[in-house]
Protein backbone atom coordinates (compact mmCIF):
# COMPACT_ATOMS: atom_id res chain seq x y z
CA UNK A 1 0.00 0.00 0.00
CA UNK A 2 3.26 2.26 1.16
CA UNK A 3 4.33 2.02 -2.69
CA UNK A 4 1.03 2.50 -4.03
CA UNK A 5 -0.04 5.71 -2.24
CA UNK A 6 3.97 6.70 -3.22
CA UNK A 7 3.28 6.53 -6.82
CA UNK A 8 -0.26 8.24 -6.65
CA UNK A 9 1.36 11.11 -5.28
CA UNK A 10 4.07 11.19 -7.44
CA UNK A 11 1.48 11.35 -10.54
CA UNK A 12 0.09 13.84 -8.66
CA UNK A 13 3.00 15.85 -8.69
CA UNK A 14 3.70 15.49 -12.49
CA UNK A 15 0.04 16.62 -13.25
CA UNK A 16 0.01 19.66 -11.06
CA UNK A 17 3.27 20.77 -12.75
CA UNK A 18 2.27 20.08 -15.76
CA UNK A 19 -1.04 22.49 -15.40
CA UNK A 20 1.85 25.05 -14.37
CA UNK A 21 3.93 25.00 -16.87
CA UNK A 22 0.54 25.28 -19.45
CA UNK A 23 -0.81 28.05 -18.05
CA UNK A 24 -3.80 30.18 -19.19
CA UNK A 25 -4.46 28.68 -22.50
CA UNK A 26 -1.05 27.69 -22.79
CA UNK A 27 0.29 30.89 -24.01
CA UNK A 28 2.69 33.62 -21.89
CA UNK A 29 1.17 34.71 -19.31
CA UNK A 30 0.61 35.46 -15.53
CA UNK A 31 -1.90 33.41 -12.93
CA UNK A 32 -4.49 35.92 -10.90
CA UNK A 33 -6.85 35.48 -8.74
CA UNK A 34 -10.45 34.03 -9.52
CA UNK A 35 -12.73 36.82 -10.52
CA UNK A 36 -9.50 39.32 -11.54
CA UNK A 37 -9.44 40.41 -15.45
CA UNK A 38 -6.36 39.26 -17.65
CA UNK A 39 -5.91 42.79 -18.28
CA UNK A 40 -6.11 43.33 -14.49
CA UNK A 41 -3.48 41.18 -13.91
CA UNK A 42 -0.76 42.47 -16.30
CA UNK A 43 -1.27 45.77 -15.62
CA UNK A 44 2.18 45.47 -13.73
CA UNK A 45 3.38 46.41 -17.53
CA UNK A 46 2.39 49.69 -17.88
CA UNK A 47 -0.80 51.76 -16.14
CA UNK A 48 -4.31 50.14 -17.32
CA UNK A 49 -6.14 52.97 -17.82
CA UNK A 50 -10.23 53.22 -17.69
CA UNK A 51 -10.45 54.85 -21.23
CA UNK A 52 -10.72 53.06 -24.10
CA UNK A 53 -10.19 53.63 -28.05
CA UNK A 54 -12.80 53.98 -30.74
CA UNK A 55 -12.73 49.73 -30.93
CA UNK A 56 -13.54 49.36 -27.36
CA UNK A 57 -10.17 48.42 -25.89
CA UNK A 58 -8.84 49.72 -22.88
CA UNK A 59 -6.03 51.42 -23.16
CA UNK A 60 -2.55 50.41 -21.33
CA UNK A 61 0.20 53.82 -21.04
CA UNK A 62 3.63 53.73 -20.89
CA UNK A 63 6.54 56.24 -20.69
CA UNK A 64 7.04 58.09 -23.95
CA UNK A 65 10.38 57.21 -23.09
CA UNK A 66 10.84 53.78 -25.02
CA UNK A 67 7.35 53.88 -25.89
CA UNK A 68 6.86 51.79 -29.47
CA UNK A 69 5.77 53.59 -32.67
CA UNK A 70 4.38 52.40 -36.02
CA UNK A 71 4.29 54.46 -39.48
CA UNK A 72 2.59 53.25 -42.65
CA UNK A 73 3.81 52.59 -46.30
CA UNK A 74 0.98 51.96 -48.64
CA UNK A 75 1.17 50.77 -52.26
CA UNK A 76 -1.78 50.21 -54.50
CA UNK A 77 -2.30 46.55 -55.52
CA UNK A 78 -2.28 45.18 -58.77
CA UNK A 79 -5.68 43.56 -57.98
CA UNK A 80 -7.29 46.20 -55.99
CA UNK A 81 -6.93 47.59 -52.76
CA UNK A 82 -3.71 48.43 -50.68
CA UNK A 83 -0.60 46.47 -49.74
CA UNK A 84 0.13 47.76 -46.33
CA UNK A 85 3.57 48.21 -44.77
CA UNK A 86 3.98 48.26 -40.76
CA UNK A 87 7.34 49.92 -40.07
CA UNK A 88 7.68 49.20 -36.37
CA UNK A 89 10.19 50.59 -33.16
CA UNK A 90 10.61 49.20 -29.98
CA UNK A 91 7.70 46.85 -30.81
CA UNK A 92 7.64 43.32 -31.94
CA UNK A 93 4.48 41.53 -33.49
CA UNK A 94 4.19 37.36 -31.78
CA UNK A 95 1.20 36.17 -33.13
CA UNK A 96 2.29 33.26 -31.43
CA UNK A 97 1.57 34.95 -27.69
CA UNK A 98 -1.62 36.97 -28.78
CA UNK A 99 -4.11 36.42 -25.78
CA UNK A 100 -1.80 36.06 -23.07
CA UNK A 101 -0.08 38.90 -21.07
CA UNK A 102 0.65 42.20 -21.99
CA UNK A 103 4.62 42.37 -22.15
CA UNK A 104 6.03 45.52 -23.01
CA UNK A 105 7.23 46.46 -26.72
CA UNK A 106 5.19 42.99 -27.96
CA UNK A 107 1.64 42.29 -29.78
CA UNK A 108 -0.30 43.17 -33.13
CA UNK A 109 -1.47 45.86 -34.56
CA UNK A 110 -5.17 46.99 -35.74
CA UNK A 111 -5.58 48.75 -39.15
CA UNK A 112 -8.86 51.04 -39.47
CA UNK A 113 -10.03 52.36 -42.77
CA UNK A 114 -11.73 55.77 -42.49
CA UNK A 115 -11.97 54.77 -38.40
CA UNK A 116 -12.98 51.09 -39.00
CA UNK A 117 -11.10 48.11 -37.93
CA UNK A 118 -10.87 45.98 -41.06
CA UNK A 119 -7.95 43.84 -40.40
CA UNK A 120 -5.69 42.59 -37.87
CA UNK A 121 -2.12 42.66 -38.34
CA UNK A 122 -0.12 39.82 -36.43
CA UNK A 123 3.01 41.09 -38.72
CA UNK A 124 4.62 44.22 -40.87
CA UNK A 125 2.72 43.39 -43.74
CA UNK A 126 -1.03 43.04 -44.81
CA UNK A 127 -3.58 44.02 -47.23
CA UNK A 128 -6.51 46.24 -47.05
CA UNK A 129 -9.33 46.64 -49.89
CA UNK A 130 -10.17 49.23 -52.09
CA UNK A 131 -12.64 51.98 -51.07
CA UNK A 132 -10.84 53.54 -47.89
CA UNK A 133 -9.42 57.75 -47.72
CA UNK A 134 -7.41 57.21 -44.66
CA UNK A 135 -5.65 54.27 -42.85
CA UNK A 136 -5.03 54.14 -39.47
CA UNK A 137 -2.12 51.61 -38.04
CA UNK A 138 -2.40 51.14 -33.74
CA UNK A 139 -0.72 49.23 -31.72
CA UNK A 140 -2.17 46.65 -29.32
CA UNK A 141 -0.50 44.58 -25.94
CA UNK A 142 -1.13 40.62 -26.45
CA UNK A 143 -4.06 41.16 -24.08
CA UNK A 144 -5.70 43.64 -26.62
CA UNK A 145 -5.18 46.33 -24.81
CA UNK A 146 -3.79 49.08 -26.59
CA UNK A 147 -0.31 50.99 -26.38
CA UNK A 148 -0.75 54.33 -25.31
CA UNK A 149 1.35 57.52 -24.48
CA UNK A 150 -0.40 60.74 -22.77
CA UNK A 151 -3.21 59.22 -22.62
CA UNK A 152 -3.48 58.75 -26.41
CA UNK A 153 -3.37 55.05 -28.39
CA UNK A 154 0.20 54.66 -30.17
CA UNK A 155 -0.84 54.93 -33.87
CA UNK A 156 -0.47 56.51 -37.22
CA UNK A 157 -2.41 57.47 -39.60
CA UNK A 158 -2.40 58.46 -43.47
CA UNK A 159 -4.46 59.24 -46.46
CA UNK A 160 -4.99 56.85 -49.47
CA UNK A 161 -4.77 58.43 -52.80
CA UNK A 162 -7.72 58.67 -55.17
CA UNK A 163 -6.18 55.89 -56.87
CA UNK A 164 -6.86 53.11 -55.07
CA UNK A 165 -7.38 50.11 -56.71
CA UNK A 166 -6.06 50.95 -60.03
CA UNK A 167 -3.53 48.93 -61.68
CA UNK A 168 -1.75 51.26 -63.65
CA UNK A 169 -1.22 53.62 -60.43
CA UNK A 170 2.54 52.23 -59.06
CA UNK A 171 2.68 55.70 -56.89
CA UNK A 172 3.12 55.45 -53.33
CA UNK A 173 0.66 57.48 -51.40
CA UNK A 174 1.63 60.67 -49.67
CA UNK A 175 0.18 60.93 -45.96
CA UNK A 176 -1.75 63.89 -45.22
CA UNK A 177 0.24 66.64 -44.51
CA UNK A 178 -1.61 69.83 -42.81
CA UNK A 179 0.20 73.45 -43.82
CA UNK A 180 1.56 74.53 -40.46
CA UNK A 181 4.18 76.98 -39.16
CA UNK A 182 7.50 75.64 -38.60
CA UNK A 183 9.65 76.06 -35.08
CA UNK A 184 12.97 75.85 -34.59
CA UNK A 185 14.45 73.90 -31.29
CA UNK A 186 17.46 75.09 -30.15
CA UNK A 187 19.86 72.05 -28.42
CA UNK A 188 23.10 72.31 -26.70
CA UNK A 189 25.43 69.73 -25.57
CA UNK A 190 27.90 69.53 -23.04
CA UNK A 191 29.27 66.61 -22.13
CA UNK A 192 26.57 64.38 -20.45
CA UNK A 193 23.66 67.13 -20.06
CA UNK A 194 21.82 68.75 -22.95
CA UNK A 195 20.39 71.61 -22.78
CA UNK A 196 17.10 72.63 -22.53
CA UNK A 197 16.57 69.10 -20.79
CA UNK A 198 14.89 66.41 -22.63
CA UNK A 199 11.10 67.04 -22.97
CA UNK A 200 8.37 65.65 -24.89
CA UNK A 201 7.66 67.94 -27.66
CA UNK A 202 3.75 68.46 -29.13
CA UNK A 203 4.07 68.98 -32.84
CA UNK A 204 1.16 69.14 -35.21
CA UNK A 205 1.31 66.95 -38.35
CA UNK A 206 2.81 69.02 -41.22
CA UNK A 207 4.68 71.58 -39.42
CA UNK A 208 8.48 72.22 -40.30
CA UNK A 209 10.76 71.65 -37.82
CA UNK A 210 14.29 73.30 -37.89
CA UNK A 211 16.62 71.36 -35.46
CA UNK A 212 20.02 73.13 -34.28
CA UNK A 213 22.29 71.21 -32.67
CA UNK A 214 25.72 72.54 -30.90
CA UNK A 215 28.06 70.22 -29.23
CA UNK A 216 31.35 69.78 -27.73
CA UNK A 217 32.59 67.12 -29.71
CA UNK A 218 31.85 65.35 -32.95
CA UNK A 219 28.80 63.28 -33.29
CA UNK A 220 25.76 62.41 -35.78
CA UNK A 221 22.39 63.09 -34.23
CA UNK A 222 19.34 60.81 -35.92
CA UNK A 223 15.23 61.61 -35.90
CA UNK A 224 14.18 57.77 -35.18
CA UNK A 225 10.92 57.45 -37.74
CA UNK A 226 12.04 59.93 -39.96
CA UNK A 227 15.41 58.29 -40.72
CA UNK A 228 17.09 61.95 -40.95
CA UNK A 229 21.01 62.52 -39.73
CA UNK A 230 23.02 65.29 -38.91
CA UNK A 231 26.26 65.36 -38.63
CA UNK A 232 27.93 67.39 -35.47
CA UNK A 233 31.21 68.79 -35.37
CA UNK A 234 32.66 70.34 -32.49
CA UNK A 235 32.16 73.50 -31.29
CA UNK A 236 29.74 74.40 -34.64
CA UNK A 237 25.68 74.68 -34.96
CA UNK A 238 24.35 71.82 -37.35
CA UNK A 239 20.89 72.50 -38.31
CA UNK A 240 18.33 70.36 -39.51
CA UNK A 241 15.00 70.74 -41.35
CA UNK A 242 12.29 68.55 -42.07
CA UNK A 243 8.33 68.36 -42.15
CA UNK A 244 6.74 66.49 -39.40
CA UNK A 245 4.47 64.53 -41.90
CA UNK A 246 4.13 61.04 -39.86
CA UNK A 247 1.92 60.93 -36.75
CA UNK A 248 3.57 59.04 -33.56
CA UNK A 249 6.32 59.39 -30.90
CA UNK A 250 9.82 59.92 -32.62
CA UNK A 251 13.12 60.31 -30.37
CA UNK A 252 16.29 62.37 -31.67
CA UNK A 253 19.50 61.40 -30.15
CA UNK A 254 22.95 61.18 -30.82
CA UNK A 255 24.73 58.01 -32.90
CA UNK A 256 28.28 57.84 -30.69
CA UNK A 257 27.13 59.51 -26.92
CA UNK A 258 23.81 57.69 -27.03
CA UNK A 259 21.85 61.04 -25.53
CA UNK A 260 18.19 61.75 -25.97
CA UNK A 261 18.17 65.25 -26.96
CA UNK A 262 14.36 65.50 -26.91
CA UNK A 263 10.97 63.47 -28.34
CA UNK A 264 8.61 64.59 -30.57
CA UNK A 265 5.33 63.70 -30.24
CA UNK A 266 3.31 64.08 -34.13
CA UNK A 267 -0.44 64.40 -33.86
Amino acid sequence: MTGRRRAGRAVLALAVGAALLAGCGGRPTTHHKPGTSHQEATGANGTLLTARDSTGHRLREVPAAGAPAVRIEARPDSEGGWNVHLLVERFRFTPESTGGAALPGRGHARLLADGRETTRAYGPWAHVPAGARTLTARLYADDHTAWAVAGRPVETTVRLGASAGASSDPASPTPTATAAPGRTLALTISGDSVQPPPSRVEVTKGERITLQVTGDRADTVHVHGYDRELPLTAGRTATLTFTADRTGLFEVETHESGLVLTQLVVR
